[in-house]
């Protein structure tokens, strides 16, 4: 007994010592929990019939959905609403967290329908850039790659609003799941493919064109960051790349800076290191110790070239 008191006496002073990392007597926080059953159901809304035990039904399906709608709708407005009421140095006071949560949660289950649409593109997107795989079914049941986007895609909208704590914690579930990592502020467009997937991570400000495909281990990051006069590193600035359209980036290249920008139809090689833009139609690679960047005509000349000394 007199263990167990030296020990309850030590931990209650170590919560006098390093307040930092205590929450007493402060609003209640968001549970992590719920919100992990929440973004569950909400993939059972988004693709019915893939996340259930037992079959359904489509006389089943208006019945099973608005049950599953309402369910989703208060719990997650509950959490919005201690999302909402938390403030600190970077989150603006909300004097009415309850009927500003009120607000935000029918908006965000309208844009479901929304998310399905992206989401169909992005099944297309890995069905076609993936000779692996052999039926929509098998994307939607086994990629981790297309688990993380639909949740980030999901938690984008509660980013947009403003909605503290929750986006953040549906992406971090997902990475848990998926070993990736993608902020819930990036902008990403339709038909983004993540192929295997294991060790990616997309940086919050970082904007992704449409006909994207990555590899795993690729970073989309940031160069360096800015300090205030007081040391202090300056958020909300953009700090991550841009991503033109039809790109594909290779395993474990590394893209970093908010003024990188990779242009549309652009092929970056695995292990690439780059803190530079690449211009539209380009090849990124490494040749030895040296970084290239080779407009693709004239490597597809090259190529001409030489199988003509052949």
């Amino acid at each position: 007994m007199g263990t167990s008191d030296t020990f309850f006496r030590e931990i209650l002073r170590s919560y006098r010592q390093h307040g930092g990392i205590n929450h007493l007597d402060g609003k209640n926080l968001p549970s992590r929990d719920t919100i992990a059953e929440i973004t569950q159901d909400l993939l059972a809304v988004i693709f019915p019939g893939f996340h259930s035990k037992t079959g359904l039904f489509s006389e089943q399906t208006p019945d099973c959905v608005k049950q599953l709608l309402g369910a989703i709708a208060r719990r997650l407005q509950h959490e919005i609403k201690k999302s909402l009421a938390f403030s600190s140095h970077a989150t603006p006071i909300i004097r009415h967290p309850g009927i500003k949560a009120a607000e935000i949660t029918p908006f965000f289950l309208s844009r479901l329908p929304k998310v399905r649409r992206l989401l169909v593109s992005d099944i297309q997107a890995a069905y076609e850039g993936d000779p692996a795989a052999t039926s929509h079914e098998e994307i939607i049941l086994a990629y981790p790659g297309l688990e993380a986007i639909a949740v980030q895609r999901l938690a984008h909208i509660l980013y947009q609003e403003r909605v503290p704590l929750i986006p953040r914690i549906m992406t971090e579930w997902a990475h848990s799941r998926t070993g990736i990592d993608i902020h819930p502020g990036a902008r990403i467009g339709p038909f983004f493919f993540i192929d295997h997937g294991t060790g990616v991570v997309i940086g919050e400000t970082t904007l992704i064109g449409s006909h994207v495909k990555i590899y795993q281990g690729v970073s989309l990051g940031a160069k360096s960051f800015a300090k205030d006069a007081r040391g202090r590193i300056v958020k909300g600035i953009k700090r991550h790349p841009n991503v033109g359209n039809h790109v594909t980036i290779y395993a474990n290249a590394t893209i970093l800076g908010g003024d990188t920008t990779i242009g549309d139809n652009t092929t970056v090689a695995a292990n690439v290191f780059l803190t530079q833009s690449a211009p539209p139609h380009s090849l990124v690679c490494n040749e030895g110790a040296e970084l290239r960047i080779i407009p693709k005509k004239k490597q597809a000349a090259d190529k001409t070239q030489k199988g003509l000394r052949l």
